[in-house]
């Protein structure tokens, strides 16, 4: 190779940025495990039969291969498809409903932006084998505690239902077969406007009179009361549209009951998820933070696991972009700036201090301190103090004669240049 470089949309990540990826993944998974949800892994190869037919117009991103053996292989497109193959596959070693979580690299054959990488990782977490509005609810309210945790200062899921838009489809004169392209014309909104939603419309050859009955309806906007009786009056005639409504006014009912407050989450008849496998509730949540659309979303998928397990399975998730969420965060300012896993940078004062010191660290390790040590004992120790402050360390601790003679160790902050004695047997306790 002329030049060393990464694949395009494919992303080395140096230590100060994985601290902050743990740091997302780990805080999310406190939150999933509070709410009993318990962890998955598959492997980040399926059969490429696995994923295709699943996944609508987005098949064409799918990494597809040859190995050896001349079988063929696709790379994991997302952690919804394999779920739905492990459900069908291991039915009878799971028990229904199901919570589950997943965290891992995906990979998607597209065009790299910002925020959206051709490998990435998410976080996802499901609830299998309950149809439930309390189960919607209870997505929802990982996702809003999920973001509050990491401490994004505003967000706002919007939910809607795929009955609510097929429903508007129908009642503004359309057929079935003419839904997917309302879907798929809705979901531009927020790139194209309006006027741009309606001229694809009429593209699609839907009228102007229909067009502009959709448009109507689709943005509509206020508190979610609001909205879902203004869609109540419009869509009363369409028997699945009523029903999609009441299990939008169930699980808005239920996040209030689980104490979501009302300022994270509106109905919103705007929303189209785009993946095809969406049969119900849909949600996406949205910032002013990050205007090039959607943090995260979700919805429930009834289908999609009967595609495997032969009989239809009640399904509803949602995925975090780790991706997304660390671009963000770094650009906020949120979570931890470390640059180094070591809080603690332990000297070595000369050959006959080496043994002392190394005592130190290791005490400190085991009290849950993680400690970094001079590996160059006979190097000066502002040298070393020097290492310790470019490795982004805060605290060195010096044992030097003065110090062994008094039992203490000197503890010197590096950031503020501060530093004192602390009794030898309360170091530990002292840094914590």
């Amino acid at each position: 190779m002329q030049k060393l470089q990464n694949i395009k949309g494919m992303r080395d990540h140096l230590p100060p940025a994985m601290l902050l990826r743990q740091y997302i993944i780990n805080t999310l998974i406190g939150v999933f495990e509070r709410y009993g949800f318990e962890p998955l892994s598959t492997p980040v190869l399926e059969y490429a039969e696995v994923l295709e037919g699943k996944l609508g117009d987005d098949e064409k991103l799918i990494y597809r291969f040859e190995d050896h053996g001349g079988r063929k292989l696709a790379l994991r497109y997302d952690q919804t498809v394999p779920l739905a193959r492990v459900v069908a596959q291991y039915s009878g070693q799971i028990t229904l409903p199901w919570r589950r979580y997943a965290v891992g690299a995906s990979y998607r054959g597209e065009r790299p932006a910002r925020g959206r990488y051709r490998e990435f990782w998410q976080a996802d977490v499901d609830i299998v084998g309950s149809h439930s509005p309390l189960a919607d609810a209870e997505i929802v309210a990982v996702l809003s505690d999920g973001l509050e945790a990491l401490g994004f200062p505003t967000f706002t899921t919007l939910l809607n239902h795929r009955q609510v838009l097929g429903g508007i489809a129908r009642v503004s004169g359309l057929d079935e077969e003419a839904a997917g392209g309302i879907y798929r014309a809705i979901d531009k909104l927020d790139k194209i406007g309006a006027e741009g939603v309606r001229e694809e419309l009429r593209h699609s050859g839907v009228d102007q009179g229909c067009a502009d009955r959709i448009l109507e309806m689709v943005l509509l906007e206020g508190s979610s009361e609001d909205t879902l009786q203004a869609l109540r009056q419009h869509l009363h005639d369409d028997a699945r549209a009523v029903a999609a409504l009441d299990n939008l006014e169930d699980i808005l009912r239920g996040l209030e009951d689980m104490g979501i407050a009302p300022a994270r989450y509106c109905l919103s008849p705007r929303l189209a998820r785009g993946l095809s496998y969406y049969t119900g509730a849909v949600f996406e949540t949205i910032s002013s933070h990050w205007p090039q659309g959607s943090l995260l979303g979700g919805g429930r998928y009834d289908d999609l696991i009967g595609m495997f397990a032969g009989q239809r399975v009640a399904t509803v998730g949602l995925a975090f972009g780790v991706e997304r969420l660390h671009d963000v965060m770094e650009e906020l300012g949120l979570g931890p700036r470390n640059r180094t896993t070591a809080q603690v940078f332990v000297t070595v004062f000369g050959a006959e201090q080496r043994v002392a010191s190394l005592q130190l660290a290791r005490e400190l390790r085991a009290a849950g301190v993680p400690v970094m040590t001079a590996l160059e004992p006979e190097s000066p120790l502002g040298k070393q103090l020097k290492e310790a402050d470019r490795k982004g360390v805060r605290y060195a601790l010096v044992l030097g004669p003065d110090e062994l003679s008094r039992s203490e160790v000197l503890v010197k902050d590096l950031a503020s240049g501060e530093q004192r004695g602390v009794a030898r047997e309360a170091v530990a306790e002292a840094l914590r």
